[in-house]
């Protein structure tokens, strides 16, 4: 799953509007008194004609059923607090599922009280590994149609084996199962079958088996569809809901005529049938390869498609029909079997299915899902429109067709035993996901991205006391929302970076012989990280000349994934002394975290010497040494490409030596290394490792840089500048002084794009293009204002909007921040109108750059509004708030006040929480502001903060090392930006 953008940071800065993708996988209260009384309703009709043998049948809620004779009112007891089976969180070994028969009935209307429900029945058949009188099946929000008294019906599929009659059955909420007690034991190495009939909520909570809705031709369209990772599948149907208990599954799906079935196999036959007195249709698919819970999808739309055959392989794209109709799925269609075709060849092994459905849902939590043969994306993840998506929008469309791609295989014909390896599945997929990209646009050097989107964000993260190792221990891993919790930066970012590291240097054909040799043992089945160093091994053993490692790949690399953060590397050229030592942002926070290497890792270093050709990579593996053939009196370059996971530090001399050659020759740099001095020296100093004024000196060369990695870089630090100062003194002269340095690109950009009537031929100028108009209007140029407020009123006037896709994000955000109410409605006026799912983002994200209270109050208000902000939007809505100057204390204070409503309505488990912790309060720089957050801690407790627990504690950590850092740098800051401007 690529979860963000979201998660995730915006990549660009055109890409304010790029999606979440870590959002909400909202809970809705199926268990509150209101919803339990109607479902009842429901549930009384449904079992007359479900269940018409049994007429005192009543299906039972999720509370414990007594062994009592039935009524439609189950008798509710809870068990006092034990240690019983039940009560824990993962399932006993003693039964494994070999295959299910799983038929869903969805509801696209609702019914007298207004319910969207689903109906169906499941059997699934499993082996005893050994004797048992008890059965746990996992089951959450779903209501069983009693039989003889029971919630299934037990039998044996061994032969010359009886099943042991029920004894009694309950449902477990807490720990989510179904419970079957026995009267006597299933034996071991015999097969049994479990049958159930039951109904549940198609509700809008974007989890298990829900609902999308969307407007076409001014009706109201529903579509039943599936989110089931990391731990939903079970409130589908009851299943053995765990990475390993892989199976094989038949699904049949009951829908009304006319509407589109979809599942992970290809549709054996479609036949009108009448069912309970309703004309409707049956599809049944193939049985799916042997598989995990998590990766299961069914879908009923009215969705078109497009598609084609690449390689025996059926590609189709399903959207909206309209979206189909205006070509919004070409462009997904055209590059799937070019990616497609790429792993094949990296991976040594055919696609395994015969078909690769993806299909784009109006409201979906991730960024998308890699479901086997049927991947789900939002839709502004696959669908792209030249007129309305930006050069950003079409990467990102690229980079993550080929992340969920990826998954085909690594995580899903090989998926990882359980969700503490989660950064293996997550992080291997996010680095290769660059690979697939380049293979489908070359020209676009997107593989070199990865650096700012991935390594420095994430550093960001590894460098508190609070962050935690990539690898978790399995014990430590059991609740849904602990795994909720491990989807974040490090399991993607990190495991991105360290993995691009670990290929650089294995060499990538050693790489691809390892992951071959992995993929073909473990097919099907499960394994654990240190399987895949095995296999490394193997193929590096096998090509130890040409790879030359002193170390195995389990020892460096366990030092990667078994300690939290990373190093700082410092190199003294004048002696050719090298140290590492744990990077800290705040050097004064306490780690508490023990380490088994003492926060020590094996360091492969590349590095050069005054343009000349790289050396020999070094490796550091201890806390110092000495490498003679770094002595030197001209400028020493380490972590070339940034292909290492560390900072890099110098001698005084050498720093001097390194800012001395980007002001006089820029070039002789490697453009992502530039990037890299900034960003360094930057954080360096954050870390009090290095000056402040010394980061800001890598930036005086600026207003000769054409290069989008450099800028962005800059960009991306001076932004914690702005979240510092722009509400004291030191923003005056900071602004002046970004204002001189970026004049220069924004008129290169205007003469290059004939006073911006056209846009750059490069991908990369296009996005340096943005920033070059974000960054002047936001420093006051004149110029840059009057254009965009020009380019905005012409649309408001003329109602026929020629900005350009690229600009569009800048351009919206920067006229509505100079603007007033007007423009405000204007564009909310828009974004209500906008059938584009990208425009719809951009519009969305700039809504939120006025610079009116009462806009943005009344903006927040909306977020919280199903029918104006989609709940998949809410949260990252919050934070594009949050992010204005203005907009963040009435955010912080907005969040504060309804947390309590916005964590149960959108979400205890949602992957999107941490973003919104660390997004409200990433200004937080006083005392009052300590104390608020603090406070909101407490005073929350008992409410919970799901997947953003540990954002609370980064959020502490982060403000106190800002207040540190104001105290230290504010006046020296100040001075040199003074001094600066006046040169």
């Amino acid at each position: 799953m690529r979860a963000c953008a979201c998660v995730t940071e915006h990549r660009q800065t055109d890409r304010q509007t790029a999606s979440w993708e870590k959002v909400s996988t909202s809970v809705k209260g199926a268990g509150a008194v209101a919803t339990i009384i109607a479902l009842s309703v429901v549930y009384s009709q449904e079992k007359a004609k479900n269940n018409p043998t049994s007429p005192t049948d009543a299906p039972a809620t999720d509370a414990p059923a007594t062994d009592a004779p039935t009524t439609d009112t189950p008798t509710v007891t809870t068990p006092a607090p034990s240690n019983e089976p039940w009560d824990k969180y993962r399932l006993p070994k003693s039964l494994v599922p070999e295959h299910y028969n799983v038929t869903l009935w969805p509801r696209l209307t609702p019914d007298e009280t207004g319910l969207y429900v689903f109906t169906g029945d499941s059997s699934v058949q499993f082996n005893c590994t050994e004797d048992t009188d008890l059965i746990l099946i996992h089951s959450n929000k779903l209501n069983y149609f009693k039989h003889a008294g029971h919630l299934a019906v037990l039998t044996s599929v061994s032969p010359g084996v009886e099943a042991p009659a029920i004894r009694s059955s309950w449902l477990q909420p807490e720990t989510q199962y179904l419970v079957l007690q026995l009267h006597s034991k299933l034996l071991k190495n015999h097969r049994y079958q479990l049958w159930t009939n039951f109904t549940g909520e198609l509700a809008d909570d974007l989890g298990g088996f829900y609902r999308s809705e969307y407007m076409e031709d001014g009706q109201k369209k529903v579509v039943a569809t599936t989110q089931m990772q990391p731990t939903d599948a079970r409130k589908a149907f009851p299943c053995f809901d765990e990475p390993a208990m892989k199976a094989f599954f038949d699904i049949t799906l009951i829908h009304d005529r006319g509407t589109v079935a979809l599942s992970n196999g290809r549709e054996k036959e479609s036949t009108n049938v009448t069912r309970d007195g309703w004309e409707v249709q049956q599809t049944v698919f193939e049985t799916t390869e042997k598989m995990s819970t998590y990766l299961l999808a069914f879908i009923v739309s009215e969705f078109g498609y497009i598609g084609n055959m690449t390689d025996n392989v059926l590609i189709r794209i399903f959207a909206r029909k309209p979206a189909i109709d205006a070509g919004q799925g070409d462009y997904a269609l055209n590059k799937t079997g070019t990616i497609l075709k790429f792993f094949e060849q990296y991976y040594s092994s055919e696609y395994p299915l015969p078909k690769s459905d993806q299909i784009a849902l109006p409201d979906f939590n991730a960024g998308a899902m890699e479901n086997w043969g049927l991947i789900t994306y939002r839709e502004t993840a696959l669908l792209y429109d030249e007129k309305f998506s930006s050069n950003g929008n079409k990467e990102r469309i690229a980079t993550i067709i080929a992340h969920e791609l990826a998954h085909m295989w690594f995580g899903n014909l090989v998926t990882l035993r359980w969700w503490n390896d989660l950064w293996l599945n997550e992080g291997f997929a996010s680095y290769v996901e660059y690979l697939g990209a380049h293979e489908a646009e070359p020209d676009w050097n997107v593989k070199d991205l990865i650096v700012l989107n991935d390594v420095h964000r994430v550093f960001a993260v590894d460098a508190l006391a609070s962050s935690h190792p990539l690898s978790s221990r399995e014990v430590d891993i059991q609740k849904p929302a602990q795994i909720s919790e491990l989807f974040d930066a490090i399991s993607y970012s990190k495991g991105a970076s360290v993995l691009r590291m670990l290929s650089d240097f294995l060499t990538e054909d050693v790489f691809k012989e390892g992951l071959k040799t992995y993929l073909k043992e473990f097919a099907f089945g499960n394994a654990v990280y240190t399987d895949l160093w095995k296999h490394l091994q193997t193929a590096v053993d096998a090509n130890a000349s040409a790879v030359g490692l002193k170390d195995s790949v389990e020892d460096i690399m366990n030092t990667w994934v078994l300690q939290m953060g990373f190093p700082v590397v410092t190199i003294n050229t004048t002696t050719g002394a090298l140290s590492q030592k744990h990077f800290l942002l705040d050097p004064d926070s306490i780690v508490t975290a023990l380490s088994p290497y003492n926060y020590e890792w094996i360091v492969p270093i590349r590095w050069m010497m005054n343009g000349a050709k790289p050396q020999e990579p070094y490796w550091l593996r201890k806390k110092s040494a000495t490498h003679d053939a770094m002595k030197t009196s001209q400028w020493l370059l380490a972590n070339l490409d940034v292909v290492g996971y560390y900072r890099v530090n110098y001698d005084d001399e050498n720093w001097n030596r390194l800012v001395d050659a980007l002001n006089t020759d820029h070039k002789v740099i490697p453009v992502i290394n530039r990037a890299q001095l900034v960003d360094d020296t930057f954080n360096l100093a954050r870390a009090k490792i290095i000056p402040t004024v010394l980061a800001l000196r890598t930036t005086e060369y600026l207003n000769k840089e054409r290069d989008y990695m450099p800028w962005s870089s800059a960009i991306g630090n001076l932004d914690f500048f702005y979240l510092m100062f722009d509400r004291s003194e030191v923003y005056g002269p900071m602004q002046k002084y970004l204002q001189r340095k970026v004049t220069d690109l924004f008129y290169h950009y205007g003469n290059l794009t004939d006073t911006w009537k056209t846009v750059p031929d490069k991908h990369m100028d296009q996005y340096n293009q943005v920033n070059a108009i974000s960054l002047a209007c936001r420093t006051g140029l004149d110029e840059c204002q009057t254009l965009v407020k020009n380019w905005f009123k012409q649309w408001m006037t003329s109602k026929k909007n020629t900005i350009h896709a690229n600009l569009r994000s800048t351009v919206y955000c920067n006229a509505i921040a100079a603007g007033g109410a007007e423009e405000w409605q204007f564009a909310w006026e828009q974004f209500e109108n906008a059938t584009i799912a990208s425009e719809a983002e951009k519009l969305r994200s700039a809504l939120a750059c006025t610079k009116q209270p009462w806009l943005l109050n009344r903006y927040l208000e909306y977020t919280l509004d199903p029918d104006r902000i989609r709940k998949q939007d809410a949260t990252s809505t919050i934070v594009y708030i949050a992010n204005n100057v203005v907009g963040q204390p009435l955010a912080w204070d907005f969040v504060r006040d309804r947390w309590s409503y916005i964590f149960s309505e959108y979400g205890g488990g949602s992957f999107s929480f941490s973003n919104l912790i660390n997004g409200v309060t990433k200004r937080f720089s006083t005392e009052f502001e300590l104390k608020q957050l603090k406070q909101f801690k407490e005073e929350n407790s008992d409410v919970g903060f799901g997947s953003g627990t540990l954002a609370v504690d980064q959020s502490i950590e982060r403000t106190i090392a800002n207040m540190k850092w104001i105290a230290d740098n504010k006046q020296s800051v100040l001075e040199w930006f003074h001094s600066a401007v006046n040169r």
